[in-house]
């Protein structure tokens, strides 16, 4: 038979290890943050690049004028990511991004209509232009320089020509071989 001081001991004994397991993995918690997402500062765990909403330049913004029909902004802004029942003359258009090696973004902007129409667009300050979104959500690599993402002019001419397609001497099928009873009597 087991004695109570014994059940007791084992419980203590589980609370305490329960205990530490909670400090140690609190303590790779706030490792992991002081070494800008690195675990024990070496290791760099996989985190899946999280895009929602639409992406608004200063150049959309530019187009879109008070007085136009929803058609027409959405024909420029998209789709807007949120829409109220309760608030029908109020689109939302939400945009966040996470991707390793960048800052997270967020932005929010608010298109109001009076019926079918715009009435304002409300943008917030700093909106970037289509060039400054690409170079910012463009990764840092191991060497602190951006990756190129598109070959300059002198490295286009330096790409070898495709060869051209060596004629086969082959015809392309000329339509049906063999002729079909209508379907309907005529």
């Amino acid at each position: 038979m087991i004695s109570r001081a014994k059940v007791h001991a084992t419980g203590v004994a589980a609370r305490w290890a329960l205990l530490g397991a909670a400090a140690l993995l609190t303590a790779c918690s706030s490792t992991m943050e002081a070494n800008e997402g690195r675990f024990l500062g070496f290791i760099r765990p996989y985190r899946m690049d999280v895009v929602q909403g639409n992406v608004v330049t200063k150049e959309q913004v530019a187009v879109v004028r008070p007085g136009m029909t929803r058609e027409q902004v959405r024909d420029i802004l998209g789709s807007p990511m949120l829409t109220d029942p309760f608030h029908a003359d109020r689109w939302d258009y939400v945009f966040t991004i996470r991707r390793q090696g960048t800052d997270s973004q967020r932005r929010s902007i608010v298109a109001r209509f009076n019926g079918n129409v715009l009435e304002r667009l409300e943008v917030p300050e700093g909106l970037p232009s289509e060039t400054e979104f690409v170079a910012s959500i463009v990764p840092v690599g191991r060497s602190g320089e951006p990756r190129v993402l598109e070959l300059n002019e002198a490295q286009r001419k330096a790409l070898p020509v495709p060869p051209k397609p060596e004629p086969t001497g082959l015809q392309p099928p000329a339509g049906a071989a063999r002729s079909y009873p209508p379907l309907e009597p005529q």
